[in-house]
């Protein structure tokens, strides 16, 4: 690795602190790098001698050395009580860590102490440390001066990212990133071990913390995204998944599957998913069944059914139900009764991305939506309004109203339903919420035969970037049936 003077590094920049991100987007975390910094001053030295390490990494160290810094004892202390077996679980507890909090001065938990990641809730004691660290050590001055370099590790990450991301939109037929108002965030984190990617889901967060490498982990990054986008899925299907699981024995016989595989039937079907749509998309018919010998049993009944996905025209939020219930549970049991299964590991995948965590107001509003779809109205109304208790967030109230106003429907209640279905749309919806407030507005105000508003709100669910098909099927039915009159 070359050698890189400080200053060349640590660059002068006036480069406002980074901003809360968006959606999908590609960026650094202030929080992520403090906790960084901390530790390598407090004495987290895993990969600091490696050739993948960025020069950046060092420059950090070598500065704070030369600062006084009161709290560095008690950090350093703190620390070392709390070192793992090894350097990857050190580093895991920290990730999940500056990912619960919210970031600088205050790294104060962003959820209630129920919903906060139990290795993070471990380290509580770490925040009255670290705004102490923050502000003796500088470290403000440190982020704003490092940007110049970390932008350009993150400009490294800009096409391959976008390619991929696009790439995936296209193959699911999915019209934006987000998902039922969940984010998708990457974040490059140059002061840690190198050659790491990992993933956390956080209720409606989804993140993946990329560490330096020789070439970008893109391949890992689509593999996340591919698990943001259809765990999910998975997770709202999971009682036609538990009804195959007789398929799921076969995985005792897979001596080199992860037991985070063995051990989760909804994990290991989203995995065998990802698997083979990403050997269709990198052309790669053979993938399908190294997967098979490696324990991802259903990935080449995937594949195989993929090829029929490709021909049709919905997208596989609205197909994924077909694939699940379209498994012949005698076939696939043939099938996987002559299978030996590998004693070694290929190392053609990611490394397994962990089970989504559904907490708090995500956990909610998933349970509202379940009893919604099974009738049970009173309890789905329950649940919804528990969803307006547990999080401030808007796009959460939204769809907690939309939902609402849809029981409200069912008990031909039209005054409080149009309330509630605008409600929602004063709450930032996500595209597909939003879309269908506006259809059911639509049909409201035809059946009150008000037929310019009713025009009005199945125009503006045409609008609605990202809103799902079946909405925009509705909407134009129902904008015909307007027109009509």
């Amino acid at each position: 690795m070359r050698r890189l003077v400080l200053p060349a590094i640590l660059a002068l920049a006036a480069v406002a602190p980074a901003q809360q991100t968006e959606t999908g987007q590609l960026d650094a975390s202030p929080s992520l790098f403090t906790v960084m910094a901390a530790i390598n001053a407090a004495g987290y030295d895993a990969g600091v001698d490696s050739p993948n390490g960025d020069p950046l990494r060092k420059a950090i160290r070598e500065e704070l050395a030369k600062r006084r810094i009161p709290s560095l004892a008690a950090l350093r202390d703190f620390y070392a009580a709390h070192r793992k077996r090894t350097s990857s679980e050190d580093l895991n507890q920290y990730i999940s860590f500056a990912l619960s909090v919210s970031g600088p001065p205050a790294f104060q938990f962003k959820e209630k102490d129920a919903d906060i990641p139990p290795d993070a809730a471990a380290l509580k004691d770490l925040t009255p440390l670290l705004v102490a660290f923050y502000k003796e050590a500088n470290v403000d001055d440190l982020w704003r001066r490092s940007q110049p370099h970390i932008l350009e590790a993150i400009a490294r990450y800009h096409r391959p990212v976008l390619e991929d991301v696009e790439q995936v939109n296209a193959y699911l037929r999915q019209p934006t990133s987000g998902v039922r108002g969940r984010r998708f965030q990457i974040f490059i984190e140059l002061v840690a071990e190198p050659n790491q990617v990992q993933t956390r889901s956080y209720g409606y967060d989804y993140y993946v913390v990329v560490t330096p490498s020789a070439e970008p982990r893109a391949f890992d990054i689509r593999h996340a995204y591919l698990h943001y986008l259809l765990e999910p899925l998975t997770t709202r299907y999971r009682e036609i998944v538990e009804r195959k699981k007789m398929l799921f024995e076969h995985v005792d016989r897979a001596a080199v599957l992860d037991d985070s595989f063995r051990h989760d039937q909804l994990l290991l079907t989203t995995e065998c998913l990802i698997k083979a749509v990403e050997a269709r998309l990198d052309h790669n018919s053979g993938a399908a069944d190294e997967d098979l010998h490696q324990g991802f049993i259903l990935t080449p009944y995937f594949y195989e059914q993929l090829g029929l996905y490709q021909k049709q025209e919905a997208s596989m939020a609205e197909y994924y139900l077909t694939l699940l219930g379209a498994i012949d549970l005698g076939k696939e049991e043939r099938r996987l009764s002559q299978v030996e299964f590998s004693n070694q590991k290929t190392a053609r995948s990611a490394p397994a991305a962990g089970p989504p965590v559904l907490k708090g107001a995500a956990k909610t509003l998933e349970e509202a939506e379940d009893l919604y779809a099974g009738r049970q109205l009173d309890k789905a109304k329950e649940t919804f309004l528990a969803v307006l208790e547990q999080t401030d967030r808007q796009p959460p109230h939204a769809s907690a109203y939309y939902g609402l106003a849809r029981i409200a429907a069912l008990e031909k209640d039209p005054a409080t339903a149009e309330r509630l279905f605008l409600k929602a749309l004063d709450n930032d919806p996500e595209p597909q919420v939003k879309a269908w407030c506006l259809v059911y507005l639509g049909r409201l105000a035809g059946l009150a035969q008000e037929f310019e508003k009713a025009t009005r709100y199945f125009r503006d669910a045409l609008e609605v970037q990202g809103g799902s098909q079946k909405a925009l099927d509705a909407a134009r039915t129902g904008l015909q049936q307007v027109l009509g009159k």
